[in-house]
């Protein structure tokens, strides 16, 4: 048997959708260089990790807290368990204790990470061919392919350095309404977003709640970054600030507590209303449909964050200060390796961007950032990047990479950056 590609489903030969198998490859043909691109955890955040205990810790609360036996809480871990989850009163929790969002445990959903949230809310939001949905242009790999696989249509929205251009995401939603269709929903990433790197002020975010209200909208907020910010620096949730329920907010435990658990959720308290029966939340209506995409999330899985969570009081700040400080330094190392390596001497149109956390830095280039110039960076000066391409809707990443600092060391980080240097100096013209 033979399939023609033409027959089967068109996004499945989108750039996008190969652009993270392609780095994969090109780490694995090049295992000696140094690496700026992928956007993972730390490895020596890894080792002192003991699922054993937070199992344990998690079969503990079970008992004295939920009342369950022994083997009544034992059995929930090896059994399929409920569509939205077995950890969403901690999640609740946690929201409530670090970032005073006050959700209800059936608002939240578990999900298998942060990308199957992403899926389900595309899937239960968008219900007509007129729906489009509004992102950041450049934005987050993820969520394009997500919309691509749904046949959802995208507008891209200009990126500034104080977050999303909102007088042009009036001017897209303005758009829309003339041709018959609707901005359903916009995505934002806030705090540090993939691949920008920009943060959302506090009056641009309540400027951005105005807007949802005025052109009947809803926000996906995706959170995966805002931990890293620096202690005093933080700014709330745009679901702290949700006031008429307009936000759905997007979580993952991929980068707090670690990527192999793929555990994140969903926080979806919006009121869905049914012809001539009772009202549900739409967390209840992202629960039906993930009960058909892969039924539960790992309840194995959900014990060992969970038991994270308890032993670290209930709160995900908490978790994460250690890894936020790692995550800062290496920022840190980054820009300043940059200045001293890559400030002077070098062709003109060279710029890079300072972001305040995350894991990333965005370097413009006056050359296309092209997997053929990222091949030679590989193979002949031992260091690799993300082109910035597959993050843009249009040609706006074209001349753009990105580099990532959250999975190498400070010295890995000044040798990297040393040799990315001399690439620029060579090969630039």
């Amino acid at each position: 048997m033979r399939l023609d590609a033409t027959s089967l489903h068109a996004s499945l030969a989108e750039p996008v959708l190969g652009s993270i198998g392609f780095l994969n490859e090109v780490m694995a043909r090049y295992p000696d260089a140094i690496s700026f691109a992928p956007g993972a955890p730390h490895p020596d955040l890894l080792p002192d990790l003991a699922p054993e205990r937070y199992i344990d810790r998690f079969l503990d609360h079970l008992v004295r807290d939920r009342g369950h036996t022994p083997d009544r809480a034992r059995r929930l871990l090896l059994e399929y368990g409920p569509s939205r989850g077995l950890i969403g009163d901690l999640v609740a929790g946690a929201l409530r204790r670090d970032h005073a969002v006050d959700v209800p445990e059936a608002a939240v959903v578990v999900t298998v990470g942060a990308q199957e949230a992403m899926f389900l809310t595309l899937r239960t939001l968008f219900g007509s061919r007129g729906d489009v949905l509004a992102v950041a242009d450049p934005c987050f790999v993820g969520i394009r392919g997500a919309a691509r696989l749904l046949d959802i249509d995208l507008v891209g929205v200009e990126e500034t350095p104080l977050g999303l251009d909102l007088d042009a995401l009036a001017a897209r939603c303005r758009t829309a309404r003339g041709t018959g269709r609707r901005v359903r929903a916009c995505y934002v990433a806030p705090d540090f977003a993939n691949p920008g790197g920009g943060r959302m002020p506090l009056d641009v975010r309540h400027r951005l709640l105005e807007l949802a209200d005025r052109e009947d909208f809803l926000v996906l907020e995706d959170n995966a970054y805002g931990f890293t910010a620096a202690p005093g620096t933080e700014l709330p949730l745009l679901k702290a600030l949700d006031r008429n329920r307009r936000v759905v907010h997007l979580g993952t435990f991929a980068k707090v507590c670690f990527p192999g658990a793929r555990v994140g959720y969903v926080v979806a308290d919006q009121e869905v209303l049914h012809p001539g029966g009772p009202g549900t939340l739409l967390a209840d209506e992202l629960a039906a449909a993930k009960s058909m995409v892969t039924v539960n999330t790992s309840p194995i899985c959900q014990a060992l964050i969970g038991g994270m969570l308890l032993e670290h009081g209930g709160s995900l700040m908490v978790l994460a200060r250690r890894k936020s400080e790692l995550y800062q330094r290496n920022l840190t190392h980054l820009t300043e390796a940059l200045d001293r390596h890559v400030g002077e001497g070098l062709p003109d149109g060279i710029s890079w961007n300072r972001p305040e956390g995350g894991f990333f830095v965005r370097m413009t280039l006056p050359v296309p950032a092209d997997t053929a110039l990222l091949e030679r960076s590989a193979a002949e000066y031992g260091v690799l990047w993300t082109p910035m391409a597959p993050f843009h809707l249009g040609s706006g990443g074209d001349h753009r990479l990105r580099l990532s600092c959250s999975y190498l060391d400070p010295g890995e980080i000044e040798t990297g950056v040393a040799r990315l240097a001399e690439f620029l100096r060579k090969e630039i013209r």
